[in-house]
């Protein structure tokens, strides 16, 4: 057998066992639920990856809602859109923007537990196939809300509506109750080398 031959081969092996452990991984997958996932990590990316699966979720009609935690004094994008777009998606901010700025513990408790509400109206809502919120692990790590309460909410939401919490950290015990957990690494930021942010890329 000459080497293009031999290299053919060696890659079809290769291909056929890759296969094989796809087929079974796809074949032991047998609940049918919906799923909690949180993305979390230093990196940019987990508010982005969190609107890439609302938009995939509009795409097929579901109907979604999104809460927006900290964000909400500067316009982005992805609220642009959706506003403009997706009127149907209830999008809520909590609107004092970061806990840096207001500078006032009291006030952003209020605001915090003010906007919990409504995630958790929107947890106990059987209709919302997609619930995303965003920024969501600052609150409980500043401890503006109350750890057993949200989890105890994400933990009793309906059975197909899946829920993606984003944000830095997030505690043990979230990590333990999501199925699925990405961490998001900074390994390089443009912000870092004095580049500002831009627009429909950042934000």
């Amino acid at each position: 057998m000459d080497e293009p031959q031999d290299k053919q081969a060696r890659h079809k092996r290769k291909m056929e066992k890759q296969k094989s452990q796809v087929d079974q991984g796809i074949a032991a997958a047998v609940q049918e639920r919906g799923v909690l996932i949180l993305l979390t990590g230093d990196g940019k990316g987990k508010s982005s990856s969190a609107f890439g699966m609302v938009m995939r979720s509009l795409g097929y009609g579901h109907k979604v809602g999104i809460v927006q935690f900290i964000k909400g004094v500067q316009l982005s994008g992805e609220e642009i859109f959706i506003r403009e777009h997706h009127p149907e998606v209830e999008l809520y901010q909590m609107g004092t923007g970061f806990t840096w700025e207001t500078q006032d513990r009291a006030a952003d408790i209020a605001a915090a537990e003010a906007t919990w509400a409504v995630a958790e109206r929107m947890l106990a809502d059987d209709s919302l196939h997609l619930v995303v919120l965003d920024e969501l692990t600052y609150m409980l790590g500043f401890k503006y809300l109350d750890e057993s309460r949200v989890l105890q909410a994400l933990k009793n939401r309906p059975p197909e509506q899946s829920v993606v919490v984003t944000g830095r950290g997030g505690g043990s015990a979230l990590q333990a109750l999501a199925d699925t957990v990405a961490e998001i690494k900074d390994i390089k930021h443009a912000y870092k080398s004095g580049i500002k942010a831009r627009l429909g890329v950042d934000y």
